[in-house]
């Protein structure tokens, strides 16, 4: 019988999905274990990153002898803090590994292949062209050590990011959808004026995710957030960082009484700037930020090009009178929106827009 090895491959990188934005700075990584065209086994990345893909998929008593393993990354052979994935790659008798992507991490980058090899395991790379941006996260972490950004805007058919007469621009559907792309990041960035315009949770209100909801980074140069929020009211269930050109006020002590934690910087007005917030954000744990603000600060982030991509949800209403926008919408009507993502909305429209 022919082995569909696409199609291992493929359910190998729905399992890293499932950990995808809760791995620290270890990649997101899916495994299965195929053996008589079935697959016997699965695993993926753990929260924070360890036991790897590799280890929870073959860390059981069944007999993987001659089986294959497939996975989305090359096994590490290093030592860390937990042994190399290769060592229970050789201890449990597999035969064959098919993987899509190399690491950048040196300590393992194309090595894999070799010592595997070395002890009669054959190694294929193939590239599944479903997920080739897969790891485009964890590559800029490793390459520019900043957090790998994107942001979400929802608009209508005639680009207005606020409704005078609702809360909302998008319908149930997209708002549930937003919940999910939440989930795929460790770090959500905001200002202070869109959560005190909107009372804004920003976490993930889906059945089994709210669990691991994102952080918060709320950009309030002026400290100008309002004190009764609803996001202030479980703050002991994640972190906030209020971001603040103030270094000394009853406002921060007050924060820092409520839990809140301040990141002080003297300015944000040149992409410098940014870059270091970013690198603040990065030395505090975070690698994949998503950005939800209103378009003011969109606009800056994209004439900058410091974002990868922007999740643009777009409604079939023309809002006219009723909608409005607190800054010129020019920059996102010329962006092409080509990449439609094949989700059913109900009416609204999914694109995902590459901006570098």
């Amino acid at each position: 019988m022919k082995i569909n090895h696409n199609n291992f491959l493929e359910l190998a990188f729905n399992f890293a999905k499932i950990n995808l934005g809760k791995t620290s700075i270890n990649p997101s990584v899916g495994c299965v274990v195929v053996k008589d065209n079935s697959v016997i086994s699965s695993g993926y990345t753990s929260i924070n990153g360890r036991p790897h893909a590799e280890y929870n998929a073959l860390n059981s008593r069944k007999d993987f002898k001659n089986s294959d393993l497939y996975v989305t990354m090359e096994p590490c052979t290093h030592y860390g803090l937990t042994p190399p994935c290769i060592n229970i790659i050789k201890k449990k008798g597999i035969k064959r590994v098919f993987f899509s992507f190399y690491d950048v991490d040196k300590r393992t980058s194309k090595k894999s292949v070799k010592k595997l090899n070395k002890v009669q395991i054959k190694v294929y790379k193939k590239i599944n062209k479903n997920y080739k941006d897969f790891y485009q996260s964890y590559f800029s972490n490793k390459k520019y050590n900043l957090p790998y950004v994107d942001a979400k805007i929802a608009v209508s058919k005639d680009y207005f990011t606020i409704n005078k007469n609702s809360k909302w621009i998008t319908n149930f559907f997209s708002r549930n959808r937003v919940h999910l792309i939440r989930s795929e990041y460790d770090c959500i960035v905001s200002t202070s004026k869109s959560i005190n315009r909107d009372n804004s949770l920003l976490n993930c209100r889906l059945k089994g995710f709210n669990n691991n909801k994102p952080d918060l980074v709320i950009i309030d140069l002026n400290l100008k957030i309002k004190k009764n929020l609803n996001l202030f009211k479980n703050i002991n269930k994640r972190k906030i960082f209020i971001v603040t050109t103030i270094f000394n006020s009853k406002r921060i002590n007050y924060l820092k009484n409520k839990g809140l934690k301040i990141i002080s910087i003297k300015s944000l007005n040149s992409k410098k700037d940014f870059l270091n917030l970013f690198r603040i954000i990065k030395k505090n744990g975070y690698n994949r930020v998503l950005v939800e603000s209103g378009l003011f600060f969109l606009n800056r982030l994209l004439k900058e090009k410091l974002i990868f991509n922007l999740y643009m949800f777009k409604t079939s209403i023309k809002l006219g009178k009723k909608g409005k926008n607190n800054t010129s919408n020019k920059t996102i009507k010329r962006l092409k929106l080509s990449n439609k993502i094949a989700v059913n909305l109900n009416g609204d429209n999914l694109y995902k827009v590459k901006i570098k």
